[in-house]
């Protein structure tokens, strides 16, 4: 498993030691499914690439997220995504499929391919979260063998626990959930 260290951040990346330990976790995690699926080399760079960038403004100021987003009103903990993939885009990336995935990995997207569910996989089963860790590790265990059925158990495990917390599901979510059921 890759430690915090060995990733690779973009140079205006803020995160500190936990978060970069985090990136790592689900890098390496996405690098793992893509080796064990034999995808192809494009694509197991699209889905490493992902995890590297998803969370490269986590710790950055809400202010200077609003700011770099011009958003007033989004709620701060979903600022990050859209920012970092922002950036990665004034960076040169153009891969639609890496940008989208992190731009919606907090909420989820209705429309995304393999890259977008690859990575809001990754980021709520990579094992350094404190919940459920057995169930969450045999969970990430069947992703390659079973994509779209973990991936539909993946949404249904973090739309429960958005409702048992109190919290309403975003409208993406929402649309997610109804686009896979």
């Amino acid at each position: 498993m890759r430690d915090a260290a060995s990733i690779e951040l973009p140079a205006w990346a803020q995160v500190g030691p936990g978060r970069a330990a985090h990136i790592a976790r689900v890098t390496a995690l996405l690098e793992h499914w893509a080796r064990t699926m034999s995808l192809d080399t494009e694509i197991a760079h699209a889905w490493r690439d992902a995890g590297r960038g998803h969370d490269a403004l986590r710790d950055a100021p809400e202010p200077e997220l609003r700011v770099m987003l011009n958003d007033y009103t989004t709620p701060a903990a979903l600022l990050h995504g859209p920012a970092a993939a922002r950036q990665l885009a004034a960076d040169g990336e153009t891969r639609h499929d890496v940008l989208e995935a992190i731009a919606h990995h907090t909420v989820g997207h209705p429309d995304w391919g393999r890259t977008g569910r690859a990575l809001y996989m990754a980021d709520y089963l990579e094992p350094g979260r404190p919940f459920a860790r057995a169930e969450r590790a045999a969970l990430a265990a069947t992703v390659p063998n079973d994509f779209d059925g973990a991936f539909r158990e993946v949404v249904r495990e973090r739309v429960e626990r958005a409702q048992s917390d109190g919290h309403g599901l975003h409208p993406q979510t929402a649309a997610l959930w109804n686009a896979i059921r």
